[in-house]
């Protein structure tokens, strides 16, 4: 007999909610650094530009390290060619020293076979979004991965969420939003959604209760149990 939960559709940010990528993405950006002979980047800095996809990342990255304004490198000539680069050696170093957080996978298959629909939101790009969910035979348990480029905007912007009710016919109130960030919970509230929040991943630093979101849960094992208490 399947568990009946309060929720048709849950949407999940990826770095930082379900899989530790912070590592290989300061690798790569390192790799970069090392080709057009600029310093390196240390792994908490990276930590602290996760949230607004690679893209911007790098440019945080390419800014600090040139001692200038994020803007002056967005619009610099030579960002198109350093950016080429960062996707080649990002592309490499998927999964290499990534993982999924502790009780991911068996949740989502539980979840799954509870017949929850399951999304991926992420600013991530979506040819970096695909190689970490394949580099982790993650793919096949969503039924939707939106990425940073899928739509014309992004979070906090909450049209992703708009367009998964429509897609799966899920009202507002049976969707539950979780991620690990500021981003997360203010997308979630943008689009009228419950969010619960994880506190080991990437917030730029500050504490995710500082967000206030509906729920803290501690680890991927207690979205189960508790969604199992409140149905």
């Amino acid at each position: 007999m399947s568990i009946a939960y309060p929720y048709d559709l849950i949407l999940f940010d990826l770095d930082g909610t379900l899989i530790e990528t912070a590592p290989e993405i300061a690798d790569a950006v390192n790799d970069t650094l090392t080709r057009f002979q600029l310093p390196h980047v240390t792994q908490q800095q990276v930590n602290d530009w996760i949230g607004h996809g690679t893209r911007e990342l790098l440019i945080q990255a390419l800014a600090f390290v040139g001692n200038t304004s994020a803007d002056l490198v967005r619009h610099s000539d030579s960002f198109k060619l350093i950016e080429a680069e960062f996707g080649k050696f990002y592309q490499r170093r998927c999964g290499t020293r990534s993982h999924l957080y502790p009780h991911v996978r068996e949740t989502l298959h539980a979840l799954r076979a509870a017949g929850v629909k399951l999304v991926v939101m992420t600013n991530k790009e979506g040819r970096y979004t695909q190689t970490v969910l394949d580099a982790h035979q993650m793919a096949p348990l969503f039924d939707l991965v939106i990425s940073g480029d899928t739509l014309p905007v992004k979070k906090p912007n909450p049209a992703g969420i708009d367009h998964c009710l429509e897609r799966f016919g899920v009202a507002r109130e049976r969707a539950l939003f979780v991620g690990d960030s500021s981003i997360d919970v203010a997308t979630a509230r943008n689009g009228g959604l419950t969010v619960w929040a994880l506190p080991y991943g990437y917030n730029m630093g500050d504490p995710i209760e500082a967000c206030h979101p509906d729920r803290v849960i501690p680890d991927f094992s207690a979205l189960t149990i508790q969604l199992s208490a409140t149905a």
